[in-house]
Order: structure tokens, then C-alpha cells, then sequence
């Protein structure tokens, strides 16, 4: 064997592992039926009651093996929160909480994920919620990745929480009774679909 074709052979062997953790990367779209996003705040020190959130739209991008690619966008549609009783509802959808009316979405976009396991990691990312951005970082489990029971889908799923200040994106009212900190918890998944485009799934100036 020829000299050049040795290292024609020995460049092909050193690209394989390269090439082959690309094809193990997939692009997912969120699944906004199966997808929920639950939070929780003080009410004047009596309780914190929980409210109810769904994702608009969404996408990712993950390998299960090597999360050092792995990304996401998502809208979280505001104007459709669900506090348990259309009165409340309409109140934190009001002028003087979330605001729907003129900030209908909340968005999110991470920035790189730091892997603490082969399960748990942090998402780390920016959410622009009430016309302001804020950092952000979300502790997360990957519950799963695999086909559905008929092999309909290839889902991931995915478990996570956060803490956000809502003083610190605008939301300032009702200090004496309302709490600033609030609990987030999210219940994803994802249905894999390769020759979806990021861009269709999360767009922030969508209606």
C-alpha cells in the first residue's frame, strides 16, 4: 500500500469517532400536550399556591452520549395560565403581573449544559419573560430517551426546576402579599423529528 493511500486510510479512522457522535445528535421538537411547567409562590405567608403553565413551542438538540452540543429554545405561552379559578387567573394574566396582553410569551434559550452525571446536569441559558432578559439556570434529569411502547416516536424526557426572582424581570406589584421568589417545576418531552428546522418551532415574535 502506497504511502498516500496509508494516510488517506488513517485520516478516514480519525474522522469516524468524530463523524459518528454528529449522526448520534437529533433535533427534537417539544411536545406541548405532555409537556407542563407548574410554579409556586407565597400568598401573604398563609400558603403558596400553585399555578400552571404550557409550552407554545419548542425544540432541542441532544446526543444522549455527549451533551456537550445539546441546546433548546422554547416558548412558555403566558396568557394561558391556569391558576384555578378564572378570577386568579385573569388577575396574574393582568396590567400588573404577567401582562399577557403585551407579553403573551415568555422565551427561553440556553447557552451551553454542564453534565454532573450520566443523568443530571444544569441547563444554563437566558429567559426573557415581561420584556426582560435574565439569566438563568435550571437543574435537570434525563428521564429517558427511546421509542414509544408502538414505535410510533424515538421521545426524551426530561425533569427539571428553577428559582427565578420575578422583581428582577419587571413583575413588582403586590409586594406586601405577594412573594418575589418563585418555584418552578417543569415535566418534558420531546418527540424527535430530524428535518424540523429550529427556527419553526421557536420564534419569539410569534403570536
Amino acid at each position: 500500500m502506497s504511502r498516500t493511500r496509508s494516510a488517506h486510510w488513517l485520516s478516514l479512522l480519525l474522522a469516524a469517532p468524530a463523524l459518528a457522535a454528529h449522526a448520534a445528535t437529533h433535533t427534537y421538537r417539544y411536545d406541548t400536550v405532555h409537556s407542563q411547567i407548574v410554579f409556586s409562590i407565597d400568598h401573604d405567608g398563609y400558603s403558596r399556591p400553585f399555578g400552571r403553565l404550557h409550552i407554545a413551542r419548542g425544540w432541542l438538540r441532544l446526543d444522549p452520549d455527549d451533551w456537550s452540543h445539546a441546546s433548546t429554545e422554547l416558548d412558555i405561552d403566558l396568557a394561558g395560565v391556569d391558576m384555578g379559578d378564572a378570577g386568579w387567573s385573569a388577575a396574574a394574566c393582568g396590567h400588573a403581573l404577567l401582562d399577557c396582553a403585551q407579553y403573551r410569551e415568555a422565551h427561553f434559550a440556553s447557552q451551553s449544559v454542564e453534565r454532573s452525571d450520566t443523568s443530571h446536569g444544569v441547563l444554563h441559558g437566558t429567559l426573557t419573560l415581561h420584556g426582560v432578559s435574565r439569566p438563568l439556570d435550571i437543574p435537570f434529569r434525563l428521564n429517558r430517551v427511546a421509542r414509544t411502547l408502538y414505535g410510533l416516536h424515538t421521545v426524551a424526557g426530561f425533569s427539571a426546576t428553577a428559582t427565578l426572582d420575578r422583581s428582577a424581570f419587571g413583575i413588582g406589584a403586590f409586594p406586601n402579599s405577594i412573594g418575589r421568589q418563585v418555584s418552578v417545576w417543569m415535566e418534558l418531552e420531546a418527540i424527535r423529528s430530524d428535518h424540523a428546522q429550529p427556527d419553526d418551532h421557536a420564534t419569539k415574535d410569534s403570536p
